[in-house]
């Protein structure tokens, strides 16, 4: 008996138990289903976590101030001034390893265009901090070198504050050389940022306005707070690609103790942060999750193969008088395991078919209506229909070898 005169044989007796067939089938659909749906999250999540990373830049490393004690309690990061733009020039010429260091500092301010108006994050920036953080232009430039020295008056905005300001579907184009009001200070605009997306804490990245960094600080951000004249509140840094992140920062811990003249067992005045490193446990977190949802929802696969192994048997029991006959007319054995082995598999096959279609509607389903990020693999549907195959292969072997060892004799007698 060829192969296909086989397959028909089993797809005969699949329609003669239709209702048991498909119970038997459902484990496998079940299974296949979750694998493929599982897998979609998991690998959502990684995708997320590697955008955020690159929304974040390859290997940086943040600098941060150090924190103050005031009536006996520790007030947190930043609670105390001690980075300056030196300290950011001092790491990008003495540390090696370090492609770029860009000196920033953060507030709030309402910037108006218009009848429009919009409250946004207000960064005061070198061009080193797009560097660091992998930022390009979607239109305009960057500052130009007498803009930095001169605490001139122009801007970079981002692109979700440039839609707040001149409406949804803007050109970038167009928003070069506007004039906006940032509280009362007159900018024009010379750039518009492309897009960056959320951060790794869920905040709007394009939501953002930067002014040059002496600019921030003495005509908006520095007024009224006593701010020294270079004090920053941040350093971001580059690490070259292939240097070790580690060493780089040791050297730029000893750096700022020397510049900050910090004596042998007193405190820094200064955190340093390797967002890299928190980034890529949070990805080998996702990973491993994910391996972990696919190998919980293969156990159903292989609940699903002991029902096919059941089923087989008592489909076996059941045909012992067939499998005589065919005997009886010179059927062979291995035409007979071959019978009931192509059976089985077809069980399975048809059943990983089915819970493929579940699988994807599922995921899809899911991604929207939970608003989880979701990614359907092409690899891990083959993955779940092979592994169905097998599952067919491997609990069904022993059914079609107990039939192919029965007597022809004894199976013709049989009652």
């Amino acid at each position: 008996m060829n192969l296909l005169a086989t397959f028909r044989v089993a797809l005969k007796a699949i329609r003669v138990n239709a209702l048991r067939s498909t119970l038997t089938m459902l484990g496998i659909i079940i299974g296949v289903a979750a694998v493929i749906t599982m897998i979609g999250v998991g690998a959502g999540a990684q995708s997320r976590v590697e955008e955020q990373m690159r929304a974040l830049g390859s290997n940086v490393i943040i600098v941060l101030p150090g924190s103050m004690t005031s009536g006996g309690r520790r007030l947190g990061s930043g609670s105390v001034q001690t980075l300056t733009e030196d300290d950011a020039r001092a790491i990008a010429l003495e540390v090696p390893e370090v492609q770029a260091a860009g000196p920033s500092m953060r507030g709030a301010a309402q910037l108006v265009f218009g009848n429009a108006n919009w409250s946004t994050a207000v960064y005061g920036v070198t061009n080193d901090y797009f560097e660091v953080r992998d930022w390009t232009l979607a239109a305009g430039r960057w500052f130009e070198a007498s803009e930095l020295a001169g605490a001139g008056k122009v801007a970079i905005i981002g692109q979700s504050a440039a839609e707040q300001l001149f409406g949804e579907g803007f050109l970038p184009e167009t928003v070069v050389d506007q004039t906006i009001r940032v509280r009362k200070l007159p900018v024009t605009i010379v750039g518009v940022m492309g897009r960056k997306g959320q951060s790794a804490m869920g905040s709007d990245q394009d939501d953002v306005l930067f002014l040059p960094l002496n600019t921030a600080r003495s005509r908006l951000l520095g007024a009224g707070q006593g701010a020294p004249v270079r004090r920053v509140g941040a350093i971001s840094v580059k690490v070259r690609e292939g240097e070790d992140m580690e060493a780089a920062e040791d050297k730029m811990r000893a750096l700022l103790r020397q510049r900050h003249r910090l004596q042998p067992g007193q405190e820094d005045d200064f955190f340093i942060r390797n967002l890299t490193e928190l980034l890529q446990a949070r990805e080998e977190s996702s990973r491993a999750m994910a391996y972990l949802l696919a190998a919980i929802a293969s156990v159903s696969l292989l609940v699903g193969g002991i029902g096919i192994m059941n089923i087989m048997l008592v489909s076996v029991t059941e045909r012992t008088r067939e499998i005589g006959l065919r005997m009886a007319v010179g059927a062979r054995a291995r035409d007979i395991l071959s019978q009931f082995l192509v059976e089985a598999v077809t069980l399975s096959s048809i059943g990983g078919i089915a819970g493929i279609v579940l699988g994807l509607a599922a995921t899809e389903l899911l991604g929207r209506l939970a608003g989880w990020r979701v990614e359907l693999r092409f690899d891990a549907v083959l993955l779940a229909f092979g592994f169905a195959a097998l599952v067919g292969v491997f609990f069904g072997f022993y059914p079609a070898r107990k039939a192919a060892a029965l007597e022809p004799i004894e199976a013709l007698r049989y009652e």
